[in-house]
């Protein structure tokens, strides 16, 4: 059962924003970016540059981890 969303700041292209995800989130994008090899800030801001003004940044990001989630079967 997924628990309360945690709030961390991120930097954003030396912008401050806070995000709040589910701890089970934070885990998987935490993970996503170290496989990448590159920073959460600098994984956050390719999703915030891919993202539509229609869909805020925690939703992005759930989505992206989603993505990878099933990309990786």
């Amino acid at each position: 059962m997924a628990r309360r969303p945690e709030k961390h700041s991120l930097t954003l292209r030396r912008h401050r924003t806070s995000v709040s995800l589910e701890p089970e989130f934070w885990a998987e994008f935490r993970r996503i970016a170290a496989d990448k090899s590159i920073a959460i800030n600098a994984l956050a801001a390719e999703i915030d540059e891919a993202r539509g003004v229609e869909i805020g940044l925690a939703s992005a990001i759930r989505l992206y981890v989603l993505a990878e989630l099933k990309a990786r079967g």
